[in-house]
């Protein structure tokens, strides 16, 4: 196992390869072993690193709670102490969350995305229903009689990532999917290969449609019958 400390972070990475730099970015939850033979493959010809985001894998956990920018200085100092300059990143899920705002300060050579989130969802009716219910339900826990059920509404309430975390990381949930990162598209400047799953319900194609048309230089590769892992084909 190989770590480094990044922000007073212990954290866990892979590095294979010799040549130009590429940066693998996995999902939320998810640990390098996601990217594992997209690395194998393409260590032919580059250095290709993935690491483990704080709080997952084998990377220590954050003490407290984080906002994508925090993850953004994190990587930034990673890339420092590896030697790590104007990367391609791959960034699968949450990992283009990161990828996009670390563009806005950072150079970068070429973008892949693979069911990019960044864009705020659209909203169903019954969703819009559901979270109106909780936020009344949530005030009423608040009473002292009925703060013993605090707990039990979140887990009624809760999205399955939100259910799979607890502590710290539940707070950076909740900060980062109400995050609308739409206004970063049009700043993408260099060229990004977007990887999509037409029948991904985690981040439905019309994103992936979307952010090829706000980009500068965008191209959209959809792949049918396939989900939020596309790349995985």
């Amino acid at each position: 196992m190989t770590f480094i400390k990044v922000d007073d972070i212990n954290t866990y990475y892979t590095q294979m390869g010799n040549g130009p730099d590429i940066l693998c970015l996995v999902g939320w939850g998810q640990d390098t072993r996601m990217f594992e033979p997209t690395q194998q493959a393409l260590s032919k010809y580059f250095r290709v690193t993935c690491l483990d985001y704080p709080g997952f894998g084998q990377s220590d956990t954050m003490k407290e709670p984080w906002s994508v920018d925090h993850y953004v200085k994190w990587l930034h100092e990673f890339c420092v102490l590896m030697n790590i300059s104007n990367p391609i990143i791959i960034a699968h899920s949450f990992g283009a969350r990161v990828a996009l705002k670390y563009n806005l300060n950072y150079p970068i050579k070429k973008l892949v995305f693979t069911g990019a989130a960044g864009i705020r969802p659209k909203l169903k009716l019954s969703t819009q229903l559901r979270i109106r219910m909780y936020k009344i339900l949530k005030k009423l826990v608040q009473i002292p009689l009925f703060k013993a059920y605090q707990e039990d509404l979140k887990k009624a309430f809760g999205s399955e990532d939100y259910r799979a975390i607890s502590g710290v990381l539940r707070d950076i949930f909740v900060r980062i999917v109400n995050e609308d990162l739409s206004y970063t598209l049009n700043k993408v400047l260099v060229p990004c290969l977007l990887i999509w799953g037409d029948k991904d319900d985690a981040t439905p194609l019309w994103m992936g449609q979307m952010m090829e048309q706000e980009m500068k230089d965008a191209g959209l590769v959809i792949f049918e019958n396939d989900g939020h892992y596309a790349y995985w084909n």
